[in-house]
C-alpha cells in the first residue's frame, strides 16, 4: 500500500538540452545547466534519458563505457558534491559487460538511470525495462532492443522528501509499472526521456498527466530536445506535473531548465480525496470470453 510523503517542501528542476554524439560537450552543457538550476534554488535536479551521448550503430557501442569508468557519471557525481544537490541522471548509455548477473554471450548495452545524493554517492540505479521498437509514420525506424538489454526490476529510492520511483521514457506507456511503484510507496515518479516528435505532439503531455492522476503522485519528466546525430529529432517540452494532473512547469523546445516548488503534503491531500490506490482489487489476470451469445 502506498505510503505518505512526509518531507518538507523542496524545489525540483528538469534539465533540457540536445545531446550530441560525444560525451565531453554534453558534460559541459549539462554541468552548466545543473549549476544554473542549483543557483535557482533546486534541491533535486533531473537530466534526460541518454544524457551522456546519442549515437547509432557500432559507434554507440564503441563509445559506451562501463559504469565504473563512465566520464559523464564521474562528472555528475562530482557536480552533486560541488552543488550539494540531489541529482537524478535520467539515463546513460552503459556497457554492462562483466557485471554480476550478466548473461553469457549478451553484448547489448544498458539504458541506466542513476540517483545521486549530495555526497556524489549512487543511491539507486535502474535499467529501462520497456524498449522502444517501432516504425513511425514519417519513415523513421527505431529498434532499441537491438542495442539494449531490458531491465528486469522496478526501482524506487528514498529521498529527504519521500520516495522516488525511477522509470525511463517508453516505460510511460505501461501504467502497471507506475501503479506498482505507487503501491510500493512512491510519491514522485521520474520519466526522463528522448521522446520522438510525432509521438510527443500526440501523447507526451497526456501520458504524463495520466500517470500523475492515476497514482496521485508528482511526475518529473526531463526531456531531450532538438535534432541529434542521424537526423533524429526529440520533442522537448520537459514537464513537472502535480498529483492532480496540473502542469506546474513546461520546457518548450529550447535548451534550458524548468523548476517548480513541490509540497509533498499535496500527495496525501490528493490521495485522501481520491483514494483509488486503496481500491485496487485482485482479479483473474486472463480475461474469460463470455459464451452467452454463442449459446443463444
Amino acid at each position: 500500500m502506498a505510503g505518505e510523503a512526509s518531507g518538507s517542501p523542496f524545489t525540483v528542476a528538469c534539465v533540457q538540452f540536445t545531446a550530441g554524439p560525444d560525451p565531453e560537450p554534453n558534460i559541459a552543457v549539462v554541468s552548466d545547466l545543473i549549476r544554473r538550476a542549483r543557483d535557482a534554488g533546486a534541491d533535486l535536479i533531473t537530466t534526460p534519458e541518454a544524457s551522456n551521448f546519442i549515437e547509432s550503430g557500432e559507434k554507440r557501442r564503441e563509445k559506451a563505457r562501463h559504469e565504473a569508468d563512465d566520464p559523464f557519471l564521474d562528472a555528475m557525481r562530482e557536480l552533486a558534491r560541488e552543488t550539494g544537490a540531489w541529482v537524478l541522471v535520467g539515463s546513460l548509455v552503459i556497457d554492462p559487460a562483466g557485471e554480476p548477473g550478466a548473461e553469457p554471450g549478451e553484448n547489448r548495452l544498458a539504458n541506466r538511470s542513476f540517483l545521486l545524493d549530495p555526497q556524489g554517492g549512487i543511491v539507486a540505479k535502474y535499467d529501462k525495462i520497456h524498449l522502444f521498437d517501432i516504425d513511425l509514420p514519417n519513415g523513421e525506424s527505431i529498434r532499441e532492443s537491438n542495442a539494449y538489454r531490458p531491465g528486469k526490476e522496478a526501482v524506487f529510492a528514498q529521498t529527504p522528501w519521500g520516495r522516488l520511483g525511477m522509470t525511463v521514457c517508453y516505460d510511460v506507456r505501461f501504467p502497471h509499472l507506475y501503479r506498482m511503484l505507487a503501491q510500493a510507496g512512491a510519491d514522485f515518479l521520474a520519466v526522463p526521456s528522448v521522446f520522438t516528435v510525432p509521438t510527443g505532439k500526440a501523447h507526451w503531455e497526456v501520458l504524463l498527466r495520466s500517470r500523475a492522476i492515476e497514482n496521485g503522485a508528482f511526475v518529473f519528466a526531463a526531456a531531450q530536445t532538438g535534432e541529434h546525430t542521424g537526423g533524429r529529432k526529440s520533442y522537448g517540452h520537459s514537464l513537472i506535473v502535480d498529483p492532480w494532473g496540473e502542469v506546474l512547469a513546461e520546457g518548450g523546445e529550447g535548451t534550458g531548465i524548468i523548476t517548480a516548488r513541490i509540497d509533498p503534503a499535496r500527495i496525501a491531500k490528493v490521495r485522501g480525496g481520491l483514494p483509488s490506490l486503496r481500491h485496487d482489487r485482485e482479479f483473474t489476470p486472463t480475461p474469460r470470453e463470455s459464451n452467452r451469445l454463442a449459446a443463444e
